[in-house]
């Protein structure tokens, strides 16, 4: 059985680009050709060798990393290929550093995406086209829910070093030194940040709270519908049926995402004060 980790496929980023001349260049093929013709050049005396040999790599150069051919049948496999390492490197650093409990859901969650993706291979209402296509979007939720499991866990963790009723006592204890010293005090000042201080924090740890409760939800959910896929997709005529479903999944985790963004923010806006 696969470890869920290794079934977290790579998701393109924003203007990312296959590094074509790169993959031209730097390949093991091209390379060995310049140095066996360098070196047998140096070696016969024969300076033409090398002549010869510059001016097909400034030909190749010019015209491989542009063929369509090449990227179709050698270049896009390389760039599939390295995304896949990086991506997979990522992933599974982020699931070592989860606790015991949150690696097993994403475990599960990924033999899960196994048996959708077995049983819809066998239903044949899916065509190869549609497993290329909408089964893809899983990897994108799987590597979601991974992440989110590893942000909450980060919030969790910094809400265990957040007293709230510490906090509760510190603002009274602010408000009633405001009330004794008059204005024109140079300790009322003081006790005005002191307090500005300890509602920003108040407010952070409500953030936190309400991104929890809303990504736990969404953890929820997708393991839910994956479930319900899992039961339904040997049945499942539509094929619209299944891309719907996963839209409003994607839909659902990106707003948790923007959340996770703000309140990001948020703690950094604190951090820096």
């Amino acid at each position: 059985m696969k470890d869920a980790t290794q079934e977290l496929a790579p998701k393109p980023l924003p203007n990312e680009k296959p590094p074509y001349i790169r993959y031209a260049f730097l390949n093991p093929y091209n390379l060995s050709l310049l140095a066996g013709v360098s070196v047998t050049s140096a070696a016969t005396g024969h300076w033409w060798m090398g002549l010869c040999a510059a001016a097909g790599e400034a030909i190749w150069m010019l015209f491989a990393p542009d063929s369509t051919v090449l990227r179709r049948l050698w270049f896009d496999k390389v760039w599939a290929n390295e995304k896949q390492s990086a991506r997979q490197a990522r992933q599974t650093k982020l699931y070592n550093l989860l606790p015991t409990l949150e690696q097993r859901r994403v475990y599960v969650l990924g033999e899960l995406y196994n048996r959708i993706h077995q049983l819809a291979g066998e239903n044949p209402s899916f065509t190869l086209a549609l497993l290329r296509n909408d089964l893809q979007k899983l990897d994108g939720l799987v590597d979601d829910f991974l992440e989110m499991a590893h942000t909450c866990t980060r919030y969790e963790h910094h809400l265990q070093t957040m007293d709230a009723n510490y906090l509760e006592q510190q603002i009274r204890y602010y408000e009633g030194q405001l009330q004794h010293y008059p204005i024109g005090d140079e300790r009322r000042p003081v006790a005005q940040n002191n307090l500005k201080i300890s509602l920003q924090r108040k407010d952070r740890y409500e953030e936190l709270h309400r991104y929890l409760q809303t990504a736990r939800g969404q953890m929820e959910l997708l393991e839910n519908t994956f479930r319900l896929l899992a039961d339904d997709i040997v049945t499942m005529h539509n094929p619209t049926e299944l891309s719907e479903r996963l839209d409003d999944l994607r839909t659902g985790v990106e707003a948790v995402r923007e959340t996770s963004r703000e309140t990001e923010q948020l703690l950094q806006s604190v951090g820096s004060r």
